[in-house]
């Protein structure tokens, strides 16, 4: 059965694709272009055509929203706290388990990016990501509330001039109480980018050891990838961990998501230098708790 809709009297005029884009995952509306299962005003229609108010856009194949039967549940209508706001920038603490903008398998609406824009659509606010965490990454997020603003952020953050710490229980012990791994990584182009990670051990318990972890640079992925490297990957990493500890680690102790978690971010703002934290969140503090400390273990919390 056909569906249909009709382009807001409020909505600008932009490209077809872009239009529902906002409103579908991107594997869906490609589908729709691929299968010729859209019409524009009863005309067959590219992506690159313009969708202006008032314009019939009918959809002749249908969106159907099904989870995987291992995935989490519709996040609930907001999914992080605001710690910091003004006229420039957002300081958001970012809940497990949301996505900050749209995938194959996340709506923009049940996405962080896409909550902020309908926050901030009524104030003309157009948000800005400058910075990304993973899904399963619990913390802080930057956030730019104009394009200026958020051109000279991203500046900043491809500088190194934003502090960026991380709190992560990894496999095992390390050998030394602190240390850096300089290992590139794949860059958006396929080739190889330089990538540094410096850490200091906080705390060790039995079969695992919490890190505090400051990023000189921000690749993608990039502590659970320089971890993993080294021998010792982020406890429950379900791309990059060890599985048969990660299998054994959720029997015993319930966690459900990686232990990543943004705990700190410090950079100047309007003259001067500004920090925010993040406590642990309830299910990697009571990780934490169940887990007995080894004997002389270090700790700096």
């Amino acid at each position: 059965m056909a569906s249909e809709i009709i382009v807001p009297q409020t909505e600008a005029p932009k490209r077809l694709e872009n239009f529902l884009k906002k409103r579908f995952p991107i594997g869906y509306v490609r589908k729709l272009f691929r299968k010729s299962g859209i019409r524009l005003n009863g005309r067959r229609s590219g992506p690159h055509e313009l969708a202006r108010p008032g314009d019939r856009i009918t959809l002749f194949i249908p969106f159907e929203e099904k989870p995987r039967s291992n995935a989490r549940p519709t996040p609930s209508a907001k999914g992080f706290e605001i710690l910091f706001e003004d006229d420039d920038i957002l300081i958001l603490n970012k809940h497990a388990g949301i996505a900050v903008h749209e995938g194959k398998e996340i709506l923009k609406r049940h996405s962080l990016l896409g909550m902020l824009e309908a926050a901030y659509r009524p104030k003309g606010i157009v948000p800005r990501l400058v910075h990304r965490i993973d899904k399963e990454t619990s913390g802080l997020l930057v956030v730019a509330k104009s394009t200026s603003v958020a051109e000279d952020l991203e500046k900043r953050f491809d500088g190194g001039e934003v502090e960026k710490e991380y709190l992560a229980l990894v496999v095992g012990q390390l050998a030394a109480g602190e240390g850096s791994i300089n290992f590139p990584l794949s860059g958006r182009e396929g080739s190889r980018v330089s990538a540094l990670t410096h850490y200091r051990v906080e705390r060790e318990y039995a079969q695992t050891t919490l890190v505090r972890v400051r990023m000189a640079t921000g690749r993608m992925h990039q502590v659970r990838l320089h971890f993993a490297k080294l021998g010792h990957p982020i406890v429950m990493d379900v791309k990059y961990g060890d599985f048969t500890f990660n299998r054994q680690f959720r029997k015993s102790q319930g966690l459900k998501r990686q232990f990543l978690h943004a705990s700190t971010i410090a950079l100047e703002h309007r003259g001067k230098k500004r920090k925010w934290t993040a406590p642990l969140p309830d299910d990697l503090a009571q990780t934490l708790r169940s887990l007995g400390e080894v004997a002389g273990s270090n700790s700096h919390l």
